[in-house]
């Protein structure tokens, strides 16, 4: 069964030439964070998805033209009712300790991720799931509390991966070092932590094999190092290329630069309960004294597209309400309707290394709102604990302002909005706390609506509204600009922002 979501993707795949040589070869990646975490349903980043879905798999999976495809699952057929959905699985497949994929091991991982004791971030995906029936070994019914359109899109989500109850700790903290099996087509080798982790083939994967051995992802924050390793030779595949060396590293004649189209919306938000960013007229000020077509030109070279909604073009229900045109006079405006004719000081946010140009980004935004009498300064720490951070409690929340991005990687915008805008879901991921009635009333109604042509009118509006609040500071939808020598075949750049080697190889 397959689904044909209308979105325009794009994706880097070569054809996959495998010779002897290049099979027992280990194919390593530059990427510029570690992974958080190796327990899938604890998983709420890209770097960090990137890995895991390399060792885990999810039922269905979102191809790089946009189409949901089976994947451990080979059907699933929606009843009359829409209140139900009947899941056969693929009865071929085995887990990397050798234990067989059966329904009952399906029901077992989706309770352990939708479970209200374990807190997922991202359980929000498979809340409208009231219970799970097991039909026989291959085949379960998930039965829901109401029809829920996008529930095959929300099951492509690494974070809803397939793991095996015998390999689960009690305590989640455990998972990490011994305990991830899943059925990928890499089995977990080894994890340096800050520095390397490193995956084997699975020989006994059901699908076609990799064409290298083993796949190593480094750590290497530091952009001109990543640079250094992929234009010497030490590392196949760097991500996040800046700016200012694509065309020396694309002159290089070992090296391609790709820039590829993504999901992936970058965005300033506002913590609604940290004033002053709990005054409109503030956040509205922000959104005009920023430049963002001179920060997508300059800083970004021009590999971004200014946002003009809250989640990028390509997503269903994608509507465009905007853009903030750039107005310093109007922002100052605002700040002296709001008691700040003589400038405010504040201190802006930023992870280090997490985004492409993302202190960078972060230090345009500062000399921009200094034009208009606001002092910004700026903090900036590593991702994991940029995270934590900036997802505490109404109670202990510090962090009033920082740079996100949120990649909508379901192709839906149920995930795009609800998790950001919808108030159940802060303070994580809705880290801004927004909170609009109106806008609740409208996302729940387009989860539940079958008619897609309503659900594209209830997100229009809800977009309209998002924007007029100027929930966030909207910046750009990035592109991923990654650099890969031309020995590498088959490693796909997903418009998701996971880099797979699934299907690599190497001459």
């Amino acid at each position: 069964m397959s689904i044909r979501l209308k979105r325009v993707l794009v994706a880097v795949l070569a054809a996959a030439l495998v010779g002897a040589s290049a099979f027992a070869q280990t194919l390593v990646v530059a990427q510029g964070t570690d992974p958080v975490t190796l327990d899938p349903h604890n998983s709420t980043d890209s770097p960090t998805a990137t890995v895991l879905s390399h060792i885990y798999e999810t039922l269905f999976d979102l191809t790089a033209d946009g189409e949901i495809v089976p994947n451990l699952a080979t059907s699933a057929v929606m009843s009359d009712d829409g209140q139900s959905w009947t899941v056969t699985l693929r009865d071929d497949v085995t887990f990397h300790n050798g234990a067989p994929l059966t329904a009952e091991v399906v029901k077992y991982s989706m309770e352990r991720f939708t479970s209200p004791a374990n807190a997922y971030t991202f359980a929000f995906l498979l809340n409208t799931i009231t219970s799970i029936d097991v039909i026989d070994d291959h085949t379960l019914v998930f039965n829901l509390n109401s029809t829920f359109a996008p529930f095959l899109a929300h099951l492509t989500h690494t974070s809803t991966a397939i793991v095996h109850p015998d390999v689960v700790p009690a305590d989640r903290s455990a998972f990490d070092e011994s305990n991830p099996v899943g059925t990928g087509p890499f089995r977990f080798a080894s994890w340096q932590r800050g520095e390397r982790i490193d995956l084997e083939r699975n020989e006994a994967y059901w699908g076609e094999q990799p064409g290298v051995s083993g796949v190593a992802f480094l750590n290497v924050p530091e952009d001109t190092t990543r640079m250094a390793m992929v234009e010497t030779g030490q590392a196949h595949v760097a991500v996040r290329v800046p700016p200012q060396d694509v065309a020396r590293i694309d002159a290089n004649p070992n090296v391609t630069v790709h820039n590829v189209s993504g999901l992936r919306t970058i965005y300033i938000f506002f913590n609604q309960v940290i004033a002053p960013f709990d005054d409109v007229r503030v956040r509205q000020a922000i959104n005009y004294a920023v430049d963002k077509e001179e920060i997508v030109e300059f800083v970004m070279g021009g590999s971004a597209r200014v946002s003009d909604a809250p989640v990028a073009p390509g997503i269903f229900g994608y509507t465009p309400v905007g853009p903030y045109d750039y107005d310093p006079e109007r922002a100052r405006q605002l700040l002296a309707e709001a008691g700040f004719a003589d400038g405010l000081t504040i201190e802006l946010w930023s992870p280090t290394g997490r985004y492409p140009q993302d202190i960078q980004v972060t230090q345009a935004i500062q000399g921009q709102l200094a034009e208009v009498g606001i002092t910004a300064e700026i903090t900036s720490i590593e991702w994991a604990a940029y995270l934590e951070a900036t997802a505490q409690p109404r109670e202990s929340a510090r962090v009033g302002i920082g740079l996100l991005g949120w990649g909508t990687v379901t192709g839906d915008s149920d995930y795009g909005l609800y998790a950001l805008f919808h108030s159940s879901q802060a303070p994580n991921p809705n880290r801004a706390f927004y909170n609009n009635p109106a806008v609740d009333a409208l996302l729940d109604q387009a989860r539940t609506s079958p008619d897609f042509g309503v659900r594209q009118a209830l997100y229009a509006e809800a977009m309209q509204t998002i924007w007029d609040d100027a929930a966030w500071l909207f910046l750009y939808s990035e592109s991923q600009v990654v650099a890969m020598r031309d020995e590498v075949n088959g490693f796909v750049i997903h418009p998701t922002e996971r880099f797979l080697a699934n299907r690599a190889s190497l001459r």
